[in-house]
């Protein structure tokens, strides 16, 4: 793939082909995704402090985007997170370049942000972690929001962080060994699936 050919423009046309075609990952087509890490990192790479600077979020916006990757998928003993393999600048340049993940990103941290103003007195960020995991756990499931529409917006925001997290994570150098993915190589035989926990 040359990469110099490959203008936002073509990603932005690739993303909505990959979603209309059914991509394996959740939003957008693996093509894509490794050429925004790509970008990214590049990008990283020319700055001064080596930071990535968010070309969509506001800071306070984007310190949500980046906790909220940390929650959906935390590093561990085996592996970085979604924040070490890069998920909020992958997020965060996606949106930079999509009116769609604008309205629903940005709309959704707005939500948010009054939600817990409206819930604890305090935005996102500011409230304790025991205010933060309260409002996610709300938000993390589908069921709460037809139990209590009002949760609507927050959960379908959640689940679309949630799916870009996922593809951010899964497409990265760390998401990829953490799948122990060892590419095309013939087995003698096939174990097949271990049973299931009791």
């Amino acid at each position: 793939m040359a990469n110099e050919s490959i203008s936002r423009r073509d990603i932005l046309r690739t993303l909505a082909l990959g979603a209309a075609g059914g991509s394996v990952l959740q939003v957008i087509p693996a093509e894509a995704a490794e050429y925004i890490h790509q970008m990214v990192h590049k990008e990283k790479a020319a700055a001064p402090a080596g930071k990535y600077a968010p070309k969509y979020f506001s800071a306070s916006q984007y310190a949500s985007v980046t906790f909220l990757c940390d929650a959906i998928i935390p590093k561990d003993e085996k592996s970085g997170g979604a924040v070490e393999a890069g998920a909020p600048e992958f997020i965060d340049l996606l949106t930079s370049e999509n009116p769609e993940y604008q309205l629903k990103l940005g709309g959704g941290l707005f939500w948010l942000d009054a939600a817990c103003t409206d819930r604890y007195g305090n935005v996102f960020m500011e409230c304790t972690p025991e205010q933060k995991k309260e409002i996610m756990d709300l938000i993390a499931f589908r069921k709460n929001a037809k139990q209590d529409a009002s949760l609507s917006q927050g959960v379908a925001f959640f689940a679309f962080l949630r799916n870009l997290t996922t593809d951010g994570f899964y497409t990265s150098k760390i998401g990829i060994a953490d799948l122990q993915y060892i590419g095309n190589t013939s087995l003698r035989e096939f174990p097949g699936c271990s049973p299931p926990p009791e």
